[in-house]
């Protein structure tokens, strides 16, 4: 279990962005805390209204992102467009090489969760994916990481099977949630092997988690 208040805190609070790491990220490194299978990054970005990430470049990478509340503005050099809202999974396949832009132009506070995970093969041609208002029953596959995202969205006492897989990271958005004998709430994430049998269960109210169920 890794807990959001041991998140690495990086941003740049003057021009208005929060972030917390979960694993190591630029100056934050642990030789410990590198990746989790193909799991390179995930970050807990806040951006004030106006605020954002200026033009910049990735390769060989695949980010996926999830708005918590607020609307993300993102652009890129594939020529690219468009606003992702809460609910929608955002895909950037970086490939060979692109360069983007991540704001928040809107008038209210912006937060969501972004992944890196790292591409089985290198090289390709950029490509960017937007599944508006994803819903529980639908996966999302990045069969070029060796990856599957599920949604799970949870009521009160509501109870869920976790995939059966070689890797699962399971991150809470909202609410708590009790997985394995532990009580999870947002921002915490559980790094599990050899995933057998588990059930996740919404405890104490609502919950939305994200499970990612990895190949290697």
């Amino acid at each position: 279990m890794h807990r959001s208040d041991d998140r690495y805190r990086g941003g740049d609070e003057a021009a208005g962005i929060d972030t917390r790491h979960a694993l190591s990220f630029g100056p934050f490194y642990d030789p410990d805390n590198l990746r989790f299978g193909p799991i390179l990054a995930c970050n807990e970005e806040r951006l004030a209204p106006g605020a954002g990430f200026e033009e910049h470049p990735h390769s060989h990478t695949e980010i996926v992102t999830w708005v918590v509340e607020g609307e993300l503005t993102h652009r890129d050099s594939a020529g690219h467009s468009t606003v992702v809202r809460a609910g929608d999974v955002a895909h950037l396949s970086a490939a060979s090489g692109v360069r983007h832009v991540e704001r928040n132009d809107g008038t209210d506070p912006l937060a969501f969760l972004q992944m890196w995970l790292a591409p089985l093969e290198p090289g390709g041609e950029p490509s960017y994916t937007v599944v508006p208002g994803i819903a529980d029953s639908t996966p999302y596959a990045l069969p070029g990481a060796g990856a599957m995202l599920h949604v799970r969205r949870l009521t009160e006492d509501e109870r869920t099977a976790v995939p059966d897989a070689v890797r699962l990271y399971v991150h809470v958005v909202r609410g708590r949630v009790g997985l394995g004998g532990e009580e999870l709430g947002p921002g915490d994430a559980a790094r599990i092997t050899d995933a057998r049998g588990l059930a996740a269960v919404a405890v104490a109210g609502p919950a939305e988690l994200l499970v990612w169920e990895l190949a290697g």
